[in-house]
């Protein structure tokens, strides 16, 4: 299902789905919006707190909720990532939000809610969020988010990696952040990988681990299931102190390279000012070669 495109004059709103974040902290997040020409809603969770997260359970899920059932709120930002999202995420009634789909965007810990629309047949955008907006080095990542939202055409060119796996596949956009996808496997927000290009990214794990996760869900048979593999940005990645002794593109082709499918490595995806915004749901044609890698959607914007 994809989203109207917006306009300028829309009201577009920001709620803080996870971890507590002020008003101070995305204020120049609100000023690039307000630049694009929306009008910016803030709401009753921005500001608030309950320990590490934005406020109790039950202020996040009336929020977020009145988000989406408002007609006059077109798009709904996830302030910022850290954890909380899928604390709330059983407790949404999507029901008005399926008949009236507006556009939903995060990234981090708000792959969960991404990948729940998706369950639903719903386009969302993994892209940045207001506490990163309007940064230094932030400037092209905002301005493909920006591209989507307003239906403009995206695609995106990468030069060659020395351990891309050449290929083509077409197959709807699925994905985030690796550890929650991990962490949904299972639920009610779980995808179905079959047929699709998987992009991943990380932050702040240990090498093992994400081998760990790599090996749950190759056991679990969806790796193999996949059309194409896009690998972003594991940025501040920990050893141990006997070494794992393989990084994140070893671990990654041990379990991914076997099975035929084009694998893209360095995609500017993750937590890095670079965080070029993607549309989860949309059917995309990823093409990898010796010359480079190319990732279009084969469908028109809304």
């Amino acid at each position: 299902m994809t989203i109207p495109a917006l306009q300028k004059g829309d009201t577009v709103g920001i709620v803080c789905l996870a971890r507590k974040v002020s008003l101070e902290e995305i204020e120049a997040g609100v000023a690039l919006l307000e630049a694009w020409g929306l009008r910016v809603v803030l709401g009753q969770s921005v500001g608030a707190q309950d320990g590490y997260l934005g406020g109790p359970d039950p202020l996040r899920t009336t929020d977020f909720q009145q988000m989406l059932d408002n007609p006059q709120i077109k798009a709904i930002f996830s302030a910022r990532g850290g954890y909380g999202t899928t604390r709330i995420l059983d407790q949404i009634n999507f029901s008005g939000f399926l008949k009236n789909p507006k556009w939903v965007v995060g990234f981090s810990d708000v792959t969960a809610l991404l990948c729940h629309l998706h369950r639903q047949g719903v386009e969302s955008i993994h892209g940045t969020m207001p506490l990163l907006m309007n940064q230094p080095g932030s400037a092209e990542a905002d301005e493909s988010l920006r591209k989507i939202l307003f239906g403009e055409d995206q695609s995106y060119s990468l030069p060659p990696h020395a351990l891309n796996v050449p290929g083509q596949a077409t197959g709807p956009l699925v994905g985030g952040n690796l550890i929650l996808l991990d962490t949904i496997t299972g639920t009610a927000s779980d995808p179905d990988y079959t047929g699709k290009i998987l992009f991943l990214e990380d932050v702040g794990e240990y090498y093992y681990n994400i081998d760990r996760v790599l090996v749950h869900q190759r056991r679990l048979g969806r790796l193999e299931k996949l059309a194409g593999l896009v690998v972003g940005q594991f940025s501040d990645m920990n050893d141990t102190a006997v070494p794992f002794g393989k990084d994140v593109h070893q671990i990654i082709l041990e379990h991914c390279g076997g099975y035929g499918y084009p694998i893209c490595f360095d995609f500017p995806v993750g937590h890095v000012p670079l965080n070029l915004a993607l549309v989860v749901g949309r059917q995309a044609t990823l093409q990898v070669s010796p010359a480079g890698v190319s990732l279009a959607y084969t469908q028109s914007p809304a």
